[in-house]
């Protein structure tokens, strides 16, 4: 075994002159003991026992200055001979100088750990920092970075860019805009904000009581657009009204808010092979009402004494859609709740009554009463067959139709030799000849003179409570000083026994008065009363021409205008009842149920063959006729 290797510095030699050996023996304690002191009592030497943290069990390394010290070296600082520092303190035994420790401390030497120690290792690695940890970490930063900066610089950027806003001038009725989902230019509520404070109350001119405005469009809103989908209450149709031989093609684009009026045009060009073009819109299935008052302000068009345009403002229940024939087939113009032989096909069963034999219908039909096919929802149909509904506390359906109120429809009066309107009420089934009881349920309300019972009263398609009144010269687009006037009619529904009336407003004033008994039972054509529409009512407005309606002057005024300033629905505050689908008179499931009937103006009936335009549904069983 080799010996214990000594500390460099440590003298082999055991000369008595070396540094050391003087050191040592000036240290050892016979040379210290004619001078004893308390800092010569302290040992001035540790020996390696003595620190736990010192493990003399390892073995030595060899490496210089790596020895431990010998336990029999002693060191007294404060009297180290010149090599040592005279600054160091006494406990410390080595030199404070390595290089006389025998290690190289010239810049260019190097440990065996100095790897451990150097911050920059990476100088010297040969790995490389594209890892794949390194590159998913850049790469999910780097995609971070570029999606925020594209949510918050790079979208909007664009935004104000590319965004176009489109100038609505042309753009509306050119198809530019129209059906297109944009934004309605309107109120969404039923009363139009720009209605004047003082119209949000109105007193009845048929009994002084305060009325309550539940709708309103007063058409200040330049260039609104009344294609489907255009606007929350009005919608113009695109067909040929082919029930009453219109020569016009009703298409959209003939209808437009102008000048804070809302205009209809009727001009001559051609479209769908038809010679001219009008226009009608209504609140099918948007707003409806029941009872109350509706009024509108209107010019009419063309001149006073023009014969040809058939300007109208009207009204049916929201279960026909007008222009739409299958859906009005059995439902137009009835007003009837019993189950009797007036819900059944031409108002006959089993032949009777004879009206041809009586002669108690339309002479240009061979005196027959009616050509209708039967009420299609009446009280007599069988439970379990299709009906809207409500059912009464029998079982037995409550009647259902799709009645009209008109608030005017202009004409030429030739009789009395004005511009003049006629306002009505359409009524199924008939009584014979037409003739309702007018002797005492009649009120004329303006001067003798100005109005008169309109000559038709009816035909195999309808019968008609209907007044003609001359109409303000002044209210006519060609007049000289043209204005609009007031047109209205407010409405009670019911029976006589509820005291049901209709009170039409003409120039602004009280026109007619129709009471309910008027339409009572009649024996000879085996009916029972009508009743005053107590379906809701939807409005119409359009502006057409037909034959059918009045003769045509062979120079007309085109383009021709009707226009409107607006449109209000008043009610009493006790008596508020708008809406399409009230309870009591359910509209809104059958329609969707038969939707097909609701959207397609080319399916003219019900129950016809798809060949023959029609719809091809079963009219309801009638306990009557059918067997339940």
């Amino acid at each position: 075994m080799s010996a214990t290797p000594r500390p460099p510095f440590v003298s082999q030699s055991s000369s008595s002159d070396s540094p050391l050996a003087s050191l040592r023996s000036r240290l050892s304690p016979e040379h210290n003991q004619d001078h004893p002191s308390e800092k010569q009592k302290r040992p001035l030497f540790h020996e390696y026992d003595e620190f736990g943290s010192l493990d003399t069990s390892r073995p030595h390394s060899s490496g210089p200055g790596s020895h431990y010290i010998r336990r029999s070296l002693l060191v007294d600082f404060n009297s180290a001979t010149s090599h040592l520092s005279k600054g160091i303190p006494g406990k410390f035994a080595l030199h404070p100088d390595p290089s006389q420790w025998g290690y190289d401390v010239s810049p260019r030497s190097i440990d065996e750990d100095d790897w451990l120690h150097k911050p920059n290792k990476n100088d010297n690695d040969c790995g490389s920092v594209f890892t794949q940890r390194g590159v998913t970490t850049l790469g999910c930063i780097s995609l971070l970075l570029v999606i925020l900066i594209g949510l918050f610089l790079g979208y909007p950027l664009a935004t104000a860019i590319l965004h176009k806003i489109q100038d609505n001038n042309g753009g509306y009725n050119m198809g530019g805009i129209n059906a297109t989902g944009q934004v309605m230019q309107t109120s969404f509520t039923l009363i139009d904000k720009d209605t004047p404070q003082d119209a949000y109350m109105k007193s009845s001119l048929v009994d002084g009581r305060a009325m309550q405005l539940v709708f309103s469009d007063e058409f200040e809103v330049e260039g609104r657009s009344f294609y489907p989908g255009d606007d929350p209450y009005w919608e113009a149709v695109d067909l040929y009204y082919w029930g009453t031989g219109d020569l016009e093609w009703y298409d959209p684009q003939q209808i437009q808010t102008k000048d804070g009026k809302l205009v209809i045009e009727f001009r001559e060009q051609e479209n769908h092979e038809l010679r001219y073009m009008g226009g009608m819109m209504t609140t099918w299935n948007k707003f409806c009402f029941t009872g109350g008052y509706i009024e509108a302000k209107v010019q009419l068009p063309g001149e006073s004494t023009t014969s040809g345009f058939w300007p109208a403002i009207w009204t049916m229940g929201n279960l026909g859609r007008a222009g739409y024939g299958a859906t009005t087939d059995g439902l137009w113009p009835y007003s009837y709740e019993a189950c009797d032989q007036g819900t059944l096909k031409n108002q006959s069963y089993l032949g009777e009554p004879d009206a041809q034999a009586l002669r108690l219908g339309d002479s240009a039909y061979g005196y027959s009463l009616s050509y209708l096919p039967g009420q299609r929802l009446s009280s007599c149909t069988c439970p379990g067959e299709a009906h809207p509904g409500p059912v009464n506390l029998d079982g037995t359906f409550h009647a259902r139709s799709a009645p009209e109120i008109d608030v005017f429809e202009a004409q030429k009066e030739g009789e009395l030799q004005a511009g003049a309107v006629s306002q009505s009420c359409q009524f199924a089934p008939y009584n014979a000849y037409y003739s309702w009881d007018n002797a005492t349920n009649l009120d004329f309300h303006q001067p003798e003179g100005t109005q008169r019972l309109n000559g038709f009263k009816g035909n195999v398609y309808q019968q008609a409570a209907s007044v003609v009144s001359n109409t303000d010269e002044l209210c006519y687009e060609k007049s000289a000083a043209p204005y609009h006037t007031v047109y209205g009619f407010q409405y009670k529904p019911g029976y006589e026994s509820d005291n049901a009336y209709i009170t039409w407003i003409n120039n602004d004033k009280l026109a007619w008065t129709l009471h309910a008994g008027g339409m009572g039972p009649d024996p000879l054509a085996r009916i029972s009363e009508r009743v005053i529409p107590q379906e809701p009512m939807y409005i119409i407005m359009n502006l057409g021409m037909s034959p059918k309606f009045s003769d045509i002057d062979p120079v007309m005024p085109l383009p021709a205008t009707m226009s409107v300033d607006y449109v209000r629905v008043y009610q009493y505050p006790d008596q508020i009842n708008y809406g399409c689908d009230p309870v009591d008179y359910p509209t809104t499931s059958y329609i969707n149920r038969y939707i097909e009937a609701y959207t397609n103006p080319n399916l003219t009936t019900w129950s016809s063959l798809p060949e023959a335009a029609g719809y091809n549904q079963p009219f309801p069983k009638n306990r009557l006729i059918d067997t339940c």
